[in-house]
Formats: C-alpha cells, structure tokens, sequence
C-alpha cells in the first residue's frame, strides 16, 4: 500500500537513495532540503506523488511550513525519514564549541524538532513510522569523533524513549546505525577542527586520517540500505534499532561483548551498591 513519506536531507547520500526509491515504488514523497535546486530532479518525473519543500531543519518556521505543505498536499504522512546530518572530526579537546553546537542543532535539535511536529499528526491518525538516521556512532564511539558520536547516541536514546512512549499509540519508530557507506558524510558533510594537538596523533589524528582516507571506498551501498529501510517500513515488526553494514555489526558486536564482559567482572561491585536486603 502506498505511503506517504517526508525525508528531510534529501540533496544527497541516503535521503536522495530514499526518496528517489520511494517514488520508484509509487509512494508519494515529500522531497526537502535547506536549497530545492538540489532536489529538482528528483521529483521531475512524478508531480503528482511529490512535493520539493525548502526545509532547514534548525528553522522552526520551515519545520512548520514544510509539514503544513506536506498535509495540505497529501492528507497525512505516514513514514517520517529524519536523514538531515552532519559530521564533525577533532578530538575532543580540539574541538571548537560553536561548530559542536552547529552540529547538535542539525543532528539532535533539528531532528527533535522536525519529529514533534509531525508527531501530533501521526498520533491523530493513531499509525505511523518515525526512521532516525543514526550511525553506528551512536552505538560505540571513536577517537576524533567524540562530539559526533554525543550527538547521535543522543539521537539513539531519543528513538528509544520515543518508541517506549508511541508503541500504545500505533507509532512506531526506528533508529538506523549505518557504518561507513559511499556517501558525502566522510567528505564535504563534515568539517575538521583547526586545532591539532601533538598528543592525540596516534589517536583522533590516525583516526580521522583513516576515514577521511577511505571516503568513497567504504562497503556500503546507499541503494542498498534505502531499500532495507523501506523493507523496515513494510514489515509487521520494525526493529527499534537497524544496523546496516558489515562493519556496524562487527563494531555493535565487540561493544556488546565489552559491556557484558564490564558487567559480570564487577557485578559484586555494581550490587553492593544497594542497601542490604531487608533495610
């Protein structure tokens, strides 16, 4: 059955794969970005099941506009795709404040707010699919990308808390942690601090330099993960939490297995914290 889908961040990498496959599929898609030049093309071919919608998601007007065009056109919205991101490389020390919290406004804040715009809609309608683009970096962290990685496990614990609260209500929700695909995010999506600190060359600086390096060679296929997001979205049982790509697994994996590790080396520890039984 057709859906309708707004997908913010659509000017390239997995919102432009998304909408593009979307309407493919005969959905109706409403197409945004902060400059609708860049999505002209993807909506030529079908003006009867898409709209290009200006949308800065740290722009609360343009939240607000873009999801009052988006009903008016099309009566609702089924499936919300908060796509719009991006990166940042420093150590943390390295880090410069004001583009940190340039990042947070787009990758937390914008998509916080893009969500509760929509969500009064969808809980109106009492259905509804909410897809956070999150990373791998939202479920283990790396050197140089420490306030990357805040701001998408900030993203991580948003879609959990919010699948808790909207599964009574015919809501569901997703959070993506995609590793490394061959899109913008490693290039021109994401800028590096100024600053560099001798200490953490073999650390943040070998880091960055290793993804920075393999930009446009990595394993993941932005096709092939807009279609396993909208098999996501078809399926009966969503999963809260969709890895794609080898490399999120392997690193999802070996963080599962040093938190367990952590948690029944000091369990006696953890539980002895608690008053004793009876008190």
């Amino acid at each position: 059955m057709e859906k309708v889908w707004f997908i913010t961040g659509c000017s390239t990498g997995f919102g432009r794969e998304l909408a593009a496959l979307a309407l493919e599929r005969g959905n109706r898609v409403v197409v945004t970005s902060r400059n609708t030049e860049d999505i002209r093309d993807l909506v030529a071919g079908y003006p009867e099941s898409s709209v290009a919608l200006q949308l800065d998601v740290t722009r609360q007007e343009e939240i607000n506009h873009a999801v009052t065009e988006a009903v008016q056109r099309f009566g609702r919205i089924d499936v919300l795709v908060n796509n719009a991101g991006i990166g940042y490389f420093g150590a943390l020390e390295e880090s410069e404040e004001e583009e940190v919290r340039r990042m947070f406004e787009i990758n937390f804040w914008g998509l916080a707010h893009v969500t509760m715009a929509v969500l009064p809609l969808m809980r109106r309608q009492r259905s509804g699919h909410v897809i956070n683009i999150s990373s791998i970096g939202g479920l283990v962290a790396f050197p140089a990308l420490g306030f990357y990685n805040a701001s998408k496990f900030a993203v991580s614990a948003f879609s959990e808390s919010l699948a808790k609260e909207t599964a009574p209500l015919g809501i569901k929700v997703t959070n993506v942690a995609p590793s490394g695909f061959r899109t913008d995010w490693a290039g021109r999506s994401a800028k590096d601090s100024p600053v560099m600190i001798e200490d953490y060359a073999a650390t943040a600086g070998a880091n960055k330099d290793n993804v920075r390096g393999y930009s446009g060679k990595q394993k993941g296929d932005p096709k092939r993960a807009a279609k396993a997001i909208i098999e996501v979205v078809a399926s009966e049982n969503a999963p809260l939490t969709l890895l794609l790509g080898s490399a999120a697994l392997r690193n999802a994996k070996r963080k599962l297995a040093s938190l367990e590790e952590d948690f029944k080396n000091w369990q006696d520890i953890t539980n002895g914290a608690d008053f004793p039984e009876g008190e």
